[in-house]
């Protein structure tokens, strides 16, 4: 789905300029990045930066946690927002920055050329574009802040969770520990391309939480906004493939309308799935948010961004 509320939330969080990284270089602490030692003000209040990658202006946001210390690595999240739209309205919709979910990690919502991430036929760049800013994006966040290596993850709605699903399945995703799409538009890894989708490493930890009721990235797949997109049956079972699962199980609950799926792989739960068989395309969310509100839903069962960070906080890279 192509969103159009960035504007809302524009409104509701318009505190900030574009400007550089306001550090005070100092000796690096060993067991993290050349960012660790560097001194930042307003933690806790999301900051707007930009830089270069491709010869292209690029943007982001960060949020540190309140407690930032300068020689600690955090780990770091990457949020990707979808079609038509900012990563300021990601941030507003999954609420991911609030210190219940994300307070001892630090945040980073990239914004996508044209309000879009690449995949997509209405995306603006190449997927071999966007992947290198997430190359490049890692760079530039590395150098600035105190990151864990071993702790970087993704998560995306929409076209963002379809990207996310992109990073996964090429080389640049070997610099991440696990991966969250919600409602995601695989346009990259769908009945043409699966094969082409080559994960750095297996079993890869993956989470996919969806609605049943999607009307803009159908449960049972089809023709969608930017072209071609899976099953998602079909699409949970090529990474059980790639991840070599071979056990699965199901939990149900709330009178049967969200469905926990769970594959065992190589011993890990490293393979999971939600699905919501009433919750069309928006963040799953237990509060009211903007996605809920544009497709005329109310809050759902479950609440994704916690569910995503205690997934995410399984899992190191090897």
């Amino acid at each position: 789905m192509r969103l159009n509320l960035a504007a809302v939330a524009v409104a509701c969080i318009a505190a900030a300029t574009h400007a550089s990284p306001a550090t005070s270089p100092q000796r690096a602490a060993a067991s993290g990045t050349k960012g660790c030692g560097k001194t930042h003000y307003f933690n806790g209040i999301t900051q707007y930066f930009g830089f270069k990658s491709s010869g292209r202006d690029r943007k982001y946001s960060i949020h540190l946690p309140v407690n930032y210390q300068k020689s600690k690595p955090y780990p770091l999240v990457l949020g990707f927002h979808g079609s038509d739209s900012v990563g300021l309205f990601f941030e507003a919709d999954t609420k991911m920055s609030e210190s219940r979910f994300s307070g001892n990690k630090i945040m980073v919502y990239p914004d996508g050329i044209g309000g879009a991430w690449a995949g997509a036929n209405y995306s603006k760049v190449s997927v071999a574009e966007d992947l290198q800013f997430v190359a490049d994006l890692l760079d530039e966040i590395r150098g600035g802040y105190c990151i864990d290596n071993d702790r970087i993850y993704a998560t995306g709605m929409s076209n963002g969770g379809g990207f996310v699903n992109t990073i996964a399945c090429n080389e640049v995703g070997g610099e991440f520990a696990a991966f969250a799409p919600a409602s995601g538009s695989y346009y990259t890894d769908n009945d043409e391309h699966h094969d082409e989708c080559k994960p750095a490493s297996s079993p890869l930890p993956l989470l996919e939480i969806h609605g049943g009721s999607d009307k803009s990235v159908h449960y049972e797949g089809g023709e969608g906004e930017g072209g071609d997109e899976p099953a998602i049956p079909d699409w949970l079972s090529w990474w059980a493939e790639r991840n070599g699962c071979t056990s699965v199980e199901q939990d149900d609950s709330f009178n049967g309308d969200v469905h926990h799926i769970t594959w065992t792989c190589d011993g890990l739960e490293t393979l999971q799935h939600w699905k919501v068989d009433d919750m069309g395309h928006c963040w799953a969310s237990t509060e009211i948010n903007f996605s809920q509100i544009s497709v005329g839903e109310g809050p759902t069962h479950i609440q994704a961004s916690d569910i995503i960070m205690k997934f995410f906080d399984q899992f190191s890279k090897p």
